[in-house]
Formats: C-alpha cells, structure tokens, sequence
C-alpha cells in the first residue's frame, strides 16, 4: 500500500488501473454501468477507454439504522423485491418495523435520483451485450448483488463486476453472481472502502450528471 495506507489517489485513478484487464477481455459492444454515485468517478475513465456507453445505475444500500455503513441489504432500480442479508439482520436483531422503514426511505431516495439522473437520458437495451458494472469498491457486496440480479434479469451477457478493491471473501461471494470479477486490489478493509483512497470525497449530483455529460458527449455522433 501507499503512504497513509491509500491504494489509490482519488476514484479516476482507481478507473484507470481497472482498463488493462477489462481491456483485455475483448468484449463486444460492451456497456458500462455505474454504480452511482461513487461509480460514476471510477466508471467514467473505463467507459472511455473501452469506447463504451456510461450508464448510471441506481441502487441504495439498506443501512441498519444506527450503523448506516453497515449494509443488511439493498434496493436496486426497477421496483423487484430487494436483497436482504439474513445474517445481519438476526445479528442486529432488526424488527420487521425498522427494516420496513429504512426500506421506505431508502425507496423514495432512488425516485429522487431517478429523476435527477435518468430524465431524458437514452440508455442502451442491455439484452444479449456486455455489461460491466462498476463502483468504487466492495464490502458487503449488498448493492453490487441487487444490481447485479438486475442486470442478469435485464439479459446482460455476459456480466462482469469491476471494483478497484475488495477482500477476497467478498470476491468469491461475487463469482457465482456474474461472469467474471475483476478487482485492481484484493485487500482487507479494515477502515472501509474510504481508507483505500487518498481524496474519497462523496460525490455530489452536480459531480456526477457532470461526468454523466461528458461521457454523452463522447458518444454523440
């Protein structure tokens, strides 16, 4: 690791080092699916390198309400059911009420930014191309496995999940998710996805449909 403990400067850098091995895949008229937002950084420099479409893909992470970081499930776009961990839940000991309520909050979250992000944009039929989804990291995977699903309901094929770092337990519980992971770093975090990164600075609506703009352009004809 760096100095400070940092594997990567900021979330473009940890893009950057992703292309080599996506690259080498050699995939066909690939799509590039950010998770947003924090994605949205690492997505873009991939996006551009492969000559890919960058397209934003919602999801919120189930927070247990007093340890929003710790996931115990998440909420992927396109109303199905969400992804629950079980295990968290007992070990929290979440009621039915509680987990109902971060559910309902979480939900009206993804109708906002929904419409933040998605309104007038075009966003490619993902049946029958690749897909490669992208976030700036892997914990618990929670919001990785909902859109994941999503995306395999959606008929993406092949699919691969792409992250600058991730322990490797949460890597092999990915592999029977999708196609392929492909990780710049499998490493533990003991301080979280943020302790890998010198700038993690959350990004804001502005950062992101900015990047979003940028990658549109690119594609224009």
């Amino acid at each position: 690791m760096r100095r400070g403990g940092a594997l990567f400067r900021d979330r473009q850098e940890a893009g950057e080092r992703l292309v080599p091995a996506l690259a080498a895949l050699g995939l066909d008229r690939p799509i590039v699916f950010a998770l947003l937002r924090g994605g949205a950084a690492v997505a873009a420099p991939i996006a551009a390198a492969l000559g890919a479409p960058l397209v934003p893909f919602l999801v919120r992470k189930l927070g247990v309400p007093w340890q929003p970081e710790l996931a115990f499930g998440a909420l992927a776009e396109g109303g199905g059911e969400p992804v629950l961990n079980s295990a968290i839940i007992r070990a929290c000991g979440l009621t039915p009420a509680e987990i109902a309520a971060v559910h309902a909050r979480e939900e009206t979250e993804l109708l906002r930014r929904r419409a933040v992000y998605l309104a007038g944009r075009e966003r490619p039929d993902p049946r029958g191309r690749p897909a490669i989804l992208v976030d700036d990291g892997l914990a618990t995977g929670a919001s990785a496995l909902a859109a994941l699903r999503a995306l395999r309901a959606q008929g993406a094929s092949p699919l691969i999940l792409a992250v600058p770092v991730a322990p490797e337990e949460s890597v092999a519980a990915m592999a029977g998710e999708c196609d392929r992971v492909i990780a710049a770093e499998i490493h533990a975090i003991p301080a979280g996805i943020g302790g890998c990164y010198r700038d993690f600075h959350q990004l804001e609506d502005a950062e992101v449909l900015a990047l979003l703009d940028a990658a549109a352009r690119k594609d224009a004809p």
